[in-house]
């Protein structure tokens, strides 16, 4: 018996492709990419009022202790152009498994068959991460408004644009589901071979303060409840892909071994 690892070079080149196959995969990818976002905009265009809308304002009015409040617009254009956000957003959000997909397929010619089998915990896991981390953004709102409107001090009465107020809750989540997918990442490093748990582990003093400059950097609020909010789910992800890792190379060589003993 032979193992995957183990295949001649000429079997492995099957899935070579020349640059310009490549160009046109991504091509086609990236049109497959655009429909699926386009799809999500139309969709979410058509719930924005009053489905999205009043979802997105929640934590303001939970806040502010008004079920009913609402925005000023400042601007005539204000309306249509937060309208078109939300819708944007929500494309991004609604097209995420198909953009993860494509994205595993398109990366999946230079990986062995035994690697590829990863595809569907890949995506699954990658979109579960992305709702996990924009539901933790928007239940961080609220406290982090607080903390906001009370620097400002006492004598500052919060009245927010539609578009400003969307903006920071659209960015706070979409910020956290790009956060949350890290462990993911660094996993899929670890299965190409590109990491090794060991180095990972041997790094955590330099992960600690990327992560946190990361977290202040990505929160568009730059609040340290965001920041920590964000920073500390991270930080577990850090370890959790560390014992992911060693836990995949102890099933690599448990395979190695049963094929030495075949042999």
């Amino acid at each position: 018996m032979i193992d995957e690892t183990d295949a001649p070079l000429a079997d492995l080149d099957d899935g070579r492709m020349t640059i310009w196959e490549h160009l046109a995969e991504l091509r086609g990818r990236l049109v497959k990419c655009t429909i699926a976002v386009v799809a999500g905009m139309a969709l979410g265009f058509w719930l924005y009022d009053p489905y999205l809308l009043d979802f997105l304002k929640v934590p303001l009015c939970d806040l502010l202790n008004d079920p009913n409040c609402g925005f000023i617009a400042t601007d005539p254009l204000d309306p249509f152009t937060t309208r078109i956000k939300v819708a944007a957003y929500m494309g991004i959000v609604l097209a995420m498994p198909v953009l993860l997909w494509q994205l595993w397929r398109f990366i999946t010619p230079g990986l062995y068959p035994h690697e590829k089998r990863y595809a569907v915990p890949f995506v699954m896991s990658a979109v579960a991460l992305f709702v996990f981390g924009a539901a933790l953004a928007y239940y961080t709102l609220n406290p982090a408004l607080q903390f906001l409107i009370s620097v400002g001090g006492t004598n500052v009465e919060p009245f927010y644009t539609p578009d400003n107020y969307i903006s920071l809750i659209s960015y706070m989540m979409l910020a956290f589901g790009i956060g949350f997918e890290f462990p993911v990442l660094l996993v899929a490093l670890q299965i190409a071979g590109v990491l090794t748990p060991q180095r990972l582990l041997g790094w955590w003093r330099q992960a600690v303060v990327i992560i946190v400059i990361f977290a202040a950097v990505i929160t568009p609020s730059g609040d340290p409840i965001s920041m920590m909010a964000l920073a500390t789910p991270m930080f577990l992800f850090y370890g959790i892909a560390i014992v992911i890792g060693f836990l995949i190379n102890k099933s690599k060589r448990k395979k190695a071994a049963a094929v030495d003993r075949e042999a």
